[in-house]
């Protein structure tokens, strides 16, 4: 079993790990971590190159947390001892690709938000709350223009969203609740700098060019 486990925690950090924002900057001719906010993940990426670079990044950002969830269900098949925790692993792996993107180690540990591998991720765990919080997202970003603010937002819905759905019994398993709040901690944590900054006002907006 505990093979297993660490199969899942490398799938999950091998594949969040990959600095999708970073290769793009790079073929761009650009190094998107001395531009901009710094940062390696797709909003910072769409400000500095468009959307020809900022739309892909976010998608591959968002498979890399959906296929490492899938791929832990895929090895669960193959130890009949696990099946019945087969949830559980696909969680950890889901942690690990979030911690991944976060914490790349070919980068130093210097990595993006977690934002669209949270959501990847999610959508591989709970496909039906991603609508859910995608309109959270979407309403606040349009009333703020603030992707982060949006995203703040997003994260803290999460649990809510997944606590209700566990009262009217679509899960069945207070493991998905723990993980929602622990993906909205780290969320969060990983925006600090956003939150002092919208605090001040000096935060970046989008506008609707």
């Amino acid at each position: 079993m505990w093979s297993l486990i660490l199969a899942c925690c490398a799938v999950g950090y091998f594949f969040g790990s990959f600095p999708a924002g970073y290769f793009a900057g790079r073929i761009a001719g650009i190094d998107v971590r001395s531009v901009g906010s710094g940062n390696i993940g797709a909003t910072n990426v769409l400000r500095v190159l468009g959307k020809r670079w900022g739309y892909p990044v976010f998608a591959i950002d968002a498979f890399k947390g959906f296929a490492a969830v899938r791929l832990a269900f895929l090895l669960v098949k193959y130890w009949p001892a696990a099946q019945p925790y087969a949830e559980y692993f696909a969680i950890i792996t889901a942690i690990m690709s979030v911690a991944g993107h976060m914490f790349p180690v070919w980068l130093r540990f210097k990595g993006g938000k977690g934002v669209a591998t949270s959501a990847g991720a999610l959508f591989g765990l709970m496909p039906w709350a991603v609508p859910c919080v995608f309109l959270v997202w979407f309403i606040v970003f349009e009333i703020s223009r603030y992707v982060s603010l949006a995203s703040i937002i997003a994260a803290i819905s999460l649990p809510i969203i997944v606590s209700l759905f566990a009262h009217w019994k679509f899960i069945d398993t207070a493991a998905l609740i723990y993980f929602s709040l622990l993906i909205m901690v780290l969320v969060l944590w990983r925006h600090r700098s956003n939150f002092s900054r919208l605090l001040k006002g000096t935060e970046q907006r989008f506008d609707r060019k």
